[in-house]
C-alpha cells in the first residue's frame, strides 16, 4: 500500500508505542510491534489487522487524548483496516463501494429482491400466496436452474473476489512468512477461538474502561452461527444435486438443525454486536465506519430471520413470499461479502498466521 495520511498517522502512534511498550502484555498487536525497527506500509497494515480492537490499549495509555500526543490506536488501526479492505478489493473498481458502504449494501439488497421477484413472477408454476408442500416445494416458487444458476455465478465471483483480495493481502503483508503447518494451524486456532478478544482473560473494554467477554462471545454466536448455515445450505445442496433429494426437509434432518442452530446464533450475536456499537464509548471508535459495520450486521440479521420464518411457515400459503424474500437477501449478502467488513476475517486470520510464524521463529 502507498503511504497515506493514516498511514503516516499509524506510523506517527507506533513509534509512540514502541518507545513507551507499556501495553507490551495486552495483546498480539504489540508484540508484534516491538519485533520491527521501522514501520513500512506493509507492516502497519499486518499490525491494523492483526488488532482485534478490544480498545484495552486506550483506556491504559498515559498518551491518549487529551494529551497532546493523541495516541487513540484503537480508532486510527479502526481506519487503516478499512483502507486496506479498499486497497486490495478485486476489481479494483468495485473497492469504491467500501466509501458509501451502508447505501451500497442498500441498493445491493434491494436490487437482490427485486431481481428474486422478477425470477419468481418470470418462472413460477403457480400464485406465489399458496401452500406448497411436499418435496421440491422450494422449485414450484422458483425453478431449479433458475435457483441454482444465480446462486452458483454469484457465490464463484465473490469466493474469486475473496481469494485474489486476501493473496493480494499476503503478498504485502505476509512479509514473505513461510507457511508452515504448525504456524497455519496457531494462526487458526488464534482466529477461531478469538483469543485476542480474551483480553488475557480479562476480556475486553467494549462499553467503558470495565472489562468484558461479551464481544468475544457474541463474535463467536455470530461466526460459528454463519459456519452453522453454511453447512447447513452445503449439505442441503449435496442431498439435492448429488443424491438428488430436494427440499424441503424434515424436521430433525441435519440439515434443518443447522440452520436453526445457525439462524438462531446469527441473530444473537448480530443483536448483541449492534446494541455494543450503540452504547459503547465512541472516542476510541471510528464512528464514521459505523454505517458499514451496521448494514452488514443488519443484513446477516434479517438473513437468519426470514431463514427462521421459512421454516416456521413453509408448510403454510406464506411459503412463497417469505422464501423469495429470503433468497433475495442471501443473494444480496453473497455478493457484498467481498465488499464490506466481512473480508477483516480473513484479513485477520492471515495476520494472525503471520504473527505465529514471526512468533516462533
Amino acid at each position: 500500500m502507498p503511504d497515506s495520511i493514516i498511514l503516516v498517522e499509524a506510523r506517527r502512534e507506533m513509534e509512540i508505542c514502541n518507545a513507551c511498550r507499556y501495553c507490551e502484555g495486552f495483546c498480539a498487536v504489540f508484540p508484534a510491534m516491538t519485533r520491527e525497527r521501522e514501520f513500512s506500509a506493509a507492516d502497519l497494515t499486518y499490525l491494523a489487522n492483526l488488532c482485534h480492537n478490544c480498545q484495552g490499549c486506550y483506556y491504559a495509555c498515559q498518551y491518549a487524548p487529551p494529551h497532546p500526543f493523541g495516541v487513540n490506536v484503537p480508532q486510527t488501526f479502526a481506519v487503516l483496516r478499512e483502507e486496506s479492505y479498499r486497497h486490495y478489493a478485486w476489481p479494483a473498481p468495485l473497492a469504491r463501494a467500501f466509501d458509501k458502504n451502508g447505501l451500497v449494501v442498500a441498493l445491493t439488497t434491494a436490487g437482490a429482491l427485486a431481481l428474486v421477484l422478477v425470477l419468481v413472477s418470470i418462472f413460477a408454476t403457480g400464485p406465489l400466496a399458496v401452500a406448497h408442500e411436499g418435496p421440491g416445494a422450494f422449485y414450484q416458487v422458483i425453478p431449479w436452474a433458475a435457483m441454482t444458476g444465480v446462486a452458483v455465478l454469484t457465490l464463484a465471483f465473490s469466493l474469486l473476489a475473496l481469494a485474489r483480495g486476501g493473496i493480494s493481502f499476503w503478498r504485502d503483508a505476509g512479509k514473505g512468512a513461510a507457511l508452515r503447518p504448525r504456524d497455519i494451524a496457531r494462526g487458526l486456532h488464534d482466529a477461531m477461538t478469538l483469543k485476542n478478544l480474551g483480553g488475557g482473560g480479562f476480556g475486553c473494554n467494549d462499553i467503558d474502561e470495565s472489562f468484558s467477554q461479551n464481544r468475544r462471545y457474541l463474535h463467536h454466536a455470530m461466526a460459528y452461527g454463519f459456519l452453522a448455515c453454511f453447512a447447513a445450505t452445503s449439505t442441503a445442496a449435496f442431498d439435492d444435486y448429488v443424491l438428488k433429494l430436494p427440499a424441503p426437509y424434515p424436521l430433525f434432518s441435519a440439515q434443518v438443525i443447522l440452520g436453526v442452530l445457525g439462524g438462531i446464533g446469527l441473530i444473537v450475536g448480530t443483536s448483541g454486536l449492534i446494541r455494543l456499537k450503540i452504547i459503547g464509548n465512541r472516542e476510541p471508535a471510528a464512528e464514521h465506519l459505523f454505517g458499514a459495520d451496521f448494514a452488514l450486521l443488519a443484513l446477516l440479521w434479517l438473513a437468519a430471520a426470514t431463514g427462521l420464518s421459512l421454516l416456521a411457515f413453509r408448510a403454510t400459503d406464506a411459503m412463497g413470499t417469505l422464501l423469495a424474500i429470503h433468497l433475495g437477501l442471501i443473494l444480496s449478502l453473497v455478493v457484498v461479502l467481498p465488499y464490506s467488513k466481512f473480508v477483516h476475517g480473513i484479513y485477520r486470520t492471515l495476520a494472525l498466521i503471520r504473527n505465529a510464524a514471526e512468533a516462533s521463529s
